[in-house]
């Protein structure tokens, strides 16, 4: 017997139909999920996860929806744009799983920068890292060792201006669409905080405001507290109280010491700010005035 190959049509593999990710806010107002349910249709969109929420203090509806759709960015925006403009939305489309370039900066402690890295090489943080900025040469050792380039910004006395204008450099020349401050001990201006806004990430420990200053975690261990954690927020010109996107504590006692508290702060920091940095580059987190809607 003789074999008859397959024809070409029937040996092909079916094509796998591009992800996207769409976010959306507007004022909330009946008919909103059927328009944009409507609009994935007509874009022969399949959809693969969806997640809404009406804020009954701002009066605004949020939805982020995962979904499958055979034509190209362009083409998918150009359908959705009418049901967007229709309901006044605020909206984004995004290739899902696409790396968000982003630029990473930080002082001498190394431990939220390694959490980082580490994420990134392993392929479970969905980020793109093409700089380390630092005011010291402290992390240069760590950057090399991940292959990242590393750049030395130092904040000289008076000099503040001088180092964001190389900042912004970097930024522009790197395409940078996320900053994220892994225990960078350097206050932004506020117009660079505003030009950031939504784009830049911030970590701290939780203590703020009751230990300020210098080594947090023994004053804390001084006071005996018995919680200790990090808040993960976005970085705005009131220092420290950006937009929170996630939060982590863990319970002590009195048998731990001054360093076992260090120690643990550190652990807590680094999945604290891994964590709120994978929710934004997902796409899952909305601004709502000063707070956020977090999709996760």
């Amino acid at each position: 017997m003789t074999d008859i190959p397959a024809s070409p049509a029937a040996s092909a593999a079916p094509s796998k139909a591009p992800a996207y990710t769409l976010t959306l806010s507007c004022p909330d107002q009946a008919g909103i999920v059927h328009a944009v349910s409507g609009g994935l249709v007509a874009a022969r969109g399949n959809i693969t996860e969806s997640q809404q929420y009406g804020s009954p203090e701002t009066g605004t509806f949020f939805m982020r929806v995962d979904f499958t759709a055979p034509g190209s960015h362009a083409e998918v925006r150009e359908t959705l744009a009418p049901v967007a403009q229709a309901f006044g939305m605020e909206w984004q489309l995004h290739a899902a799983g696409a790396p968000v370039r982003t630029l990473i900066m930080a002082s001498k402690s190394g431990h939220c920068l390694n959490d980082l890295l580490f994420r990134q090489r392993a392929g479970t943080l969905p980020i793109e890292i093409p700089a380390i900025v630092s005011n010291h040469q402290d992390l240069a050792g760590l950057a090399a060792f991940y292959g990242v380039p590393f750049h030395h910004i130092p904040v000289l006395p008076g000099g503040k201006e001088a180092a964001e204008a190389q900042l912004r450099g970097l930024m522009q020349d790197l395409d940078i669409e996320l900053v994220v401050l892994a225990r960078y001990m350097q206050i932004l201006s506020n117009q660079l905080c505003r030009d950031l806004s939504g784009r830049a990430i911030n970590i701290h420990h939780s203590f703020l405001p009751s230990f300020k200053g210098a080594k947090p975690y023994h004053q804390a261990h001084a006071r005996g507290v018995k919680l200790i954690g990090a808040t993960a927020h976005y970085v705005t010109s009131d220092l420290d109280e950006g937009p929170i996107i996630e939060q982590e504590v863990i319970r002590v006692d009195h048998a731990r010491s001054a360093s076992q508290l260090v120690a643990l702060g550190s652990d807590v920091e680094g999945r604290t700010l891994s964590k709120a940095v994978q929710w934004h580059a997902e796409h899952r987190v909305l601004l709502d005035g000063k707070r956020t809607i977090v999709f996760n």
